[in-house]
């Protein structure tokens, strides 16, 4: 049965104060999924924004939990408060549980906090596809509710936008055979989005386009729900290619993104039509999606503008915001910083200030993109005035390791907000190209919404681990302790480093686009599984514990291949066949290993990924394209030549077994074959055929993979301890 709350609105005040009431179905339902049978302990109301910032209140009433909010999204970082600091329950995406005791704590006196940031942002274009591509409204509704939890008001939301093109493009002309020239394949929206690819992964079925227009539909009206103001698209400039055929005085640049692939046309901003087609696309969108008025464009992602002359870029940039302005005259470009550190060579003081000036301050807000890590804000003179936001990106192409700064996460937003140059500091946010990963780093960054001075780690951690376990154990702080002075203490790399075992098989100590290099000891991690390992009879039960156990044991074995490759490698340039035997044999056996334990949680498995992939298909042809592009996203990224391979590489079971195993055992026999001809190695040959190999993993169907964990997480992580601890 429907849960009843019971809700007080001071409605006339929101309404003076120019804010919506709070959503009363909406959040009635959110906290009827959060919080299940216990939601009738529940009351939300409504309380009034302190200059234009979000608030939340919580306390106690007449044997009630009364969590009041601004809006529905501050009502749900009240309960989030609540569920953490009273009853010990962590919701988060890998392992998190409700644990709430059959009398609920009392709130003793009133908790109310107030957010220094007008904006909490979320979602990088690349997460559309490394992680969200198959997503249905089910895990779309869980994610938002997260959102909630979190104080996230400003989502970027592209879903469905491929809908909206082909409706203005058929408008202008285009026939449908055309577009399929055009429309990628689901898995890579991201980068069609962005102007960088056209058609590969395609033809994008017309059902794909007409039910993620409905799912779009219910994202954003879920979103607007809770008080969200979701980000839409707009014209950046990309066209159809038979667009110079149609508009041959148009004016075109033929750019490539690189990678092997085939070029793409974008359309210059000083060119009427560019105007014009952004106003379409903005009224179309309006008309389908409505709009909260926030655009996103990036214009030259990861590509280079024709001049670095500011008159041009200036011009331009006008160009850009005028066909946003053109439909929508409250428009706001939101741009991503990614091209001013992506190419800093180019992207100096002057044209950075010619792109950002010619739009109005009020008008837009630039995302600082990766600030934990590579911040622009200190080089620019805090974008020259305009609103930004501080952002953690953390994680490229969905990898899966344990890696993260949380140094800089907990004092980087606090100190920046107190900074006296950080200007119009206007938000935080998050923006990795993959999710599902590093959840505690996650956190701990969200934990700045409702905070303006930086966070104590040490004392953090601990709270985490007995929010996320339930309980406080000694071993398990222990081994968070040295979590945080390992793993989480990162370098400026890129993302986490990867493992060997992923790498197209060679002899070298890393692999092509493989990064292998440790920010720590590995010895030091391997102290950390063994307290987590003792601390497993007490916090078994937990499935956050569970997940956590995994993942590290996962990275252990991960960073134990590379010694143990090591010696192989010198055994076969020793030629010593008995010694090569050994340790490849070895090698195979430690993906078995990694495979088995990966199997135990439903986060690290391939068979999820492939199974949402084909249920979005509606007969065989569809559902084959879709794991077509499913496979190929997280291997070959490409074609057979594609110079992305590896770039979205995944331990997940099935995968580790499936795709990388069978790679170094053809590796070792043909190795074996050059030794004991004594012939010298070429690998010319095997990178041939390999490839070959590799593409035709990519377009297998048929094969069935695991959507279910199988085996005891705790019982194989014991076994994996005994067998490996004393090697590390």
């Amino acid at each position: 049965m429907r849960a009843r709350l019971f809700f007080i609105f001071f409605g006339l005040v929101g309404i003076k104060n120019g804010y919506s009431q709070i959503d009363k179905d909406a959040v009635t339902a959110f906290i009827a999924r959060v919080t299940g049978s216990h939601a009738g302990a529940f009351v939300a109301e409504y309380v009034a924004p302190v200059k234009g910032k979000d608030v939340f209140e919580l306390e106690s009433r007449k044997g009630k939990i009364v969590l009041r909010g601004s809006n529905g999204l501050s009502v749900g970082s009240a309960l989030n408060c609540y569920l953490r600091e009273y009853c010990h329950s962590l919701s988060i995406w890998n392992g998190g549980e409700l644990r709430l005791p059959a009398v609920l704590p009392v709130v003793k006196g009133k908790v109310r906090r107030v957010t220094p940031y007008t904006y909490r942002y979320y979602i990088n274009y690349c997460t559309f596809n490394y992680s969200m591509a198959w997503w249905d409204w089910e895990r779309w509704q869980r994610e938002i509710d997260w959102m909630t939890l979190n104080g996230i008001n400003l989502p970027l939301a592209l879903t469905g936008e491929e809908a909206i093109w082909q409706r203005v493009y058929r408008a202008m002309g285009f026939s449908d055979g055309e577009l399929d020239k055009f429309f990628c394949g689901p898995a890579y929206f991201s980068w069609f989005w962005m102007g960088n690819i056209d058609a590969w992964g395609g033809p994008l079925p017309q059902h794909w386009m007409d039910s993620h227009r409905e799912l779009q539909k219910k994202i954003l009206g879920a979103e607007r729900a809770m008080g969200m103001k979701p980000v839409l698209a707009s014209f950046t400039g990309h066209v159809p290619p038979s667009f110079v055929q149609r508009y041959p005085q148009a004016k075109v640049k033929k750019t490539n993104w690189g990678a092997g692939f085939p070029d793409v046309y974008i359309l210059d901003p000083g060119d009427p039509l560019f105007e014009k087609i952004g106003r379409q696309f903005i009224e179309a969108q309006t008309q389908e999606y409505g709009t909260d008025h926030f655009y996103s464009a990036d214009t030259f992602n990861e590509n280079l503008p024709p001049t670095d002359d500011s008159t041009y870029l200036s011009s331009m940039s006008k160009k850009v915001f005028a066909s946003m302005a053109g439909a929508d005259p409250k428009a706001i470009w939101v741009m991503q910083g990614w091209m001013f550190h992506y190419d800093s060579a180019y992207w100096r003081g002057p044209q950075i200030q010619a792109l950002l000036k010619a739009v109005p301050d009020d008008q837009m807000i630039v995302l600082d993109l990766y600030s934990e890590s590579h911040p622009v804000w200190t080089r620019t003179n805090a974008y020259y005035g305009k609103p930004w936001i501080w952002n953690m990106l953390h994680n490229f192409g969905g990898n899966i390791s344990l890696w993260g700064r949380m140094g800089a996460v907990a004092e980087g937003p606090a100190k920046a907000l107190a900074s006296p140059v950080s200007g119009s500091m206007k938000g935080i946010g998050l923006t990795p190209e993959g999710i599902e990963q590093n959840p505690a780093l996650y956190q701990l960054m969200l934990d700045n919404v409702w905070r303006d001075s930086v966070i104590d780690l040490s004392s953090w951690l601990r709270s985490y681990a007995f929010q996320r376990y339930g309980a406080e154990n000694s071993k398990a702080n222990a081994a968070w302790k040295i979590l945080s002075e390992t793993v989480y203490k990162g370098g400026l790399g890129e993302g986490g480093p990867e493992s060997i075992l992923q790498s197209r098989p060679q002899i070298e100590p890393w692999g092509d686009r493989i990064r292998t290099v440790l920010d720590y000891q590995p010895a030091e991690l391997a102290k950390a599984w063994g307290l987590l390992v003792e601390a497993s009879d007490s916090l078994g039960g937990s499935d956050g514990f569970q997940y956590d156990l995994v993942d590290v044991t996962r990275q252990v074995l991960a960073n134990y291949a590379l010694p143990l490759q090591q010696k192989w490698v010198l055994a076969y340039l020793q030629h010593n066949e008995a010694d090569y035997d050994r340790y490849t044999a070895e090698f195979l056996a430690l993906m078995d290993d990694m495979d088995a334990l990966l199997a135990t949680r439903k986060d690290f498995l391939l068979g999820r990924w492939i199974g949402d992939a084909r249920r979005c298909g509606v007969d065989a042809a569809e559902k084959d394209l879709y794991e077509k592009n499913a496979r190929d996203l997280i291997t070959l990224w490409g074609d057979k030549e594609s110079g992305l391979h590896e770039y979205s590489c995944r331990q997940w079971a099935g995968l580790v077994k499936d795709f990388y195993k069978p790679r170094w055992a053809q590796f070792f026999v043909y190795l074996k074959g050059k030794m004991g001809r004594g012939a010298r190695m070429e690998t010319a040959d095997f990178e041939k055929s390999i490839r070959d190999w590799e593409w035709k993993w990519v377009n297998t169907t048929g094969v069935v993979y695991a959507e279910e964990p199988t085996g005891n997480s705790i019982e194989i992580v014991k076994g994996l301890y005994k067998k490996y601890a004393s090697n590390l």
